[in-house]
Parts: C-alpha cells; structure tokens; sequence
C-alpha cells in the first residue's frame, strides 16, 4: 500500500505545492531522503481548477496548508469535495530557522513534520457550522462597532461641555437616545432636553437639566446626526444577524436552550457557542480536549522537571472571550454553586485568577452539556450530603449564637 500527501505553502496571489512521491508504508518517511513533485499556482478560480486536476494526477490522498491569514479559505473550499483529509496547520508551528526561508523548502518541511506528527492543526468545522461562525462573529464585530460609536459620541459630547453620561447610566439606552436624538435635530434647550428623560432616572430634573447646560457648534452637532444614522443602521444589521442566526440553529434549538439554562449564558452567547464548538461538540473526545483547545487550561512550559510558567495557550480567541464574559456573570448570581466557588478563591487567586478558573469550570461545564446531551441542575452550595450537612451545621451554629435552640433532624434518611 501506498500513499501521497500534499502540502501547499500559501500565499495572497501564488501558491508553492509541493506532493511527496509515493512512499511504502514500510519505508522512513520522516528524513530527508522523501522526494517531492514541485509546482507552482495562481490563486484565480482557473488556477485552483488547475491545483485540483494536478493534485488528483499525482495521487494525492492527503492535503496539509498554512493558515496565512484568510487566504487559505478559498484554497479550502476549492479542495473540500475533492480531498477526505485535509489538514489546517497553524503557521508558527512550520517556522523555518533564522535565514534559511524559502516557498517550496516550507512547503516540503510542511509535508515532513505533518508525518512525524510534530504540527498544531487548526479546528476547521463543516460548511452548516462555519456558517453560523459567519453570522454570529458578524454580529459580535457590529456589537464592538457599537460600544466603540458609544465612547466616540461620549467624547463628542464631553467636547460640547455636555455631561449627559455622568447622570444615566446607559448614553444609548430609551432616554439618552430621545435626548441624543433632539439634540441631533438642532435641540439645545436644556429643560426641553431634560423633558425627554424618563421619570425613573436617578437624578432629579433640575440635576438632568445642569447636565445638558451646554455649547455645541453646529458642526458638532451635524457630526452627532451621523453618529445617530450609524447607530440605527448598526441596530438594524444587528438585529437582522439575530434573525439570521435563529433561523440557522433552529433544528439545534434543545441544544440552545440547554446551554442557555447554565448560569452565565444566556441565549445569544449560547447561540455564540455552539457556532463555535458545534452542537454536540464531538469533535472534542474529553472535557480536558476542549479546555486545552480553547486555552482556558493551565499551560506547561518544563525544564530541568521545573514548570517555569503555568500561563493558558492562546486557544480560540472568541471561545476564551465567551467563557470570560459567562464567568463574570455567573459568579453575580446569588446562591449559584459557581458563585460559592468563586468566593472560596477569590482570597487566594484573587479576582483575575478566580474568574479564569471558574472560565475554565463553564468550559468543562458546557462540553459535558453539549456532548452528552445533559441539562444543568443547580444545588448551590448543597453539592453533595458531606456539603449539605455541613451547611445545616453552620446554620444551627448561627441560630444557637443567636439564642435560639436549634435540634437537626433530617427529613429523609442520607443516600449513601
């Protein structure tokens, strides 16, 4: 038996393929002695017609790239129905050494160390999923455009000596927005402004009044009319993504909500993940496979049988980022078992370490909910008999302080 694999060094308009000559099995495969079939192609859509028919002529049965910023994607899809095994290696993984760089001398160290086994390969999911990634990191980047339009128009108006943000807590929330948007409109009366707000806002009238006491030149107040016009296109392109994203993931609709259901998620960060990890995440064979995938793990950099760091892998940037935000939010949920464990580490790691290891417990959380099909309960502090009677104890220990007398009898007898 034989075999052939393909390695491609990309790049933005040529790409360097090198195809190793067929090897026996039994032969070594990972020295210098494998040779190699070199050519050169275009990027176009009739050159990687081309790399295909070339490819298909040399028997290739194996097909390894860099992932070279975004221009490995066209290369991918072009080879996707026609190759079974297709590898993604991550660039730094095939660096070269200092002054010996060269396209095909990449391209043929690609092939060798993807058979010694010495790459990081890159995640790729199928076409459905990458198509939610496409929508939902969509979205995310509008969200970003948006926080950024918030500060840029909080500072527009710092320079108009107006002080909007130090009273409402929200510049783009129902008041701010009525208030933005007469004042956009030529509005400059403070107490008419003022009029706009809610009545449920903390300051009183004439504090929202003084706030809005102003100067703002014409010009400021033209560029403040197009900062509303992006907002109101960035809300409705938002909004359209959400329709978008729903509609994908409707036939994935039980595992949304399962994901949903765990403390620091909510429907649009669950919608967020299963873009990204798939909706039964078995492309990851453990709960440890996944947090070292996304780099919520700790790191191990060994020498001399000392762990000089224990910082977390780079891992998926938008997972990390996920896991981070679901973390912040779950320890605020009161009574919820994440919440306990927070607190307990909080003295020791402080508040940075503790929320990354309670990232990393939602990480290990969601694959175990996502890959074996599971809801999640929540006990609280009672995790366990051991936990549940020591919290009664602690209880009593507090009413007795107090004087009362307190005797524990248990409701039904402890399962073993």
């Amino acid at each position: 038996m034989s075999y052939s694999i393909a390695a491609i060094d990309i790049h933005k308009s040529v790409l360097m393929v090198v195809v190793t000559m067929p090897v026996a099995e039994s032969e070594d495969t990972s020295g210098e002695a494998v040779e190699f079939a070199c050519r050169r192609f275009g990027t176009t859509n009739q050159e990687r017609g081309h790399l295909v028919a070339w490819l298909q002529q040399q028997g290739a049965t194996e097909v390894v790239m860099e992932s070279t910023a975004q221009y490995w994607k066209p290369i991918w899809l072009e080879l996707e129905p026609h190759f079974r095994q297709l590898h993604l290696a991550q660039a730094h993984s095939n660096r070269a050494p200092h002054g010996r760089k060269n396209d095909f001398r990449d391209a043929k160290r690609l092939a060798r160390r993807l058979l010694a086994g010495e790459l990081l390969l890159s995640f790729v999911p199928d076409a459905e999923q990458r198509t939610w990634r496409t929508l939902t990191r969509s979205k995310q980047q509008l969200v970003r455009d948006r926080v950024r339009l918030q500060n840029q128009t909080e500072a527009l108006l710092e320079e108009m000596r107006i002080k909007l943000s130090a009273k409402i807590s929200d510049l783009f929330g129902a008041s701010g927005r009525r208030i933005l948007m007469a004042l956009s409109n030529g509005e400059t009366d403070a107490a008419r402004l003022a009029e706009l707000g809610d009545d449920r806002l903390r300051c009183s009238r004439p504090e929202l009044i003084d706030a809005l006491c102003g100067a703002p030149s014409c010009t400021q107040i033209a560029v403040l009319k197009l900062f509303m016009q992006r907002l109101q296109l960035l809300d409705q392109q938002i909004a359209a993504l959400d329709k978008l994203a729903a509609e994908g993931l409707r036939q994935h609709q039980a595992s949304v909500m399962r994901v949903a259901e765990i403390p620091g998620f909510g429907v649009d960060s669950a919608q967020q993940m299963i873009a990204e990890v798939g909706p039964q995440a078995n492309r990851f064979r453990s709960a440890s496979a996944f947090s070292s995938w996304a780099g919520t793990c700790p790191g191990s950099e060994e020498s001399a049988e000392q762990n000089r760091s224990s910082r977390s892998p780079k891992g998926n940037r938008f997972v990390r980022c996920l896991l981070t935000q679901a973390a912040q939010a779950a320890v605020k949920k009161k009574g919820s078992h994440l919440q306990v464990v927070f607190r307990r580490l909080l003295p020791r790691l402080g508040y940075k370490g503790a929320i990354w290891a309670i990232a990393h417990r939602l990480g290990r959380l969601l694959w175990k909910v996502l890959h074996d099909g599971v809801c999640y309960v929540e006990h609280g502090a009672e995790t366990t008999p051991q936990a549940r009677k020591r919290r009664a104890q602690k209880l009593a220990q507090i009413l007795r302080k107090l004087g009362y007398t307190v005797t524990l009898t248990p409701t039904a007898p402890e399962s073993i």
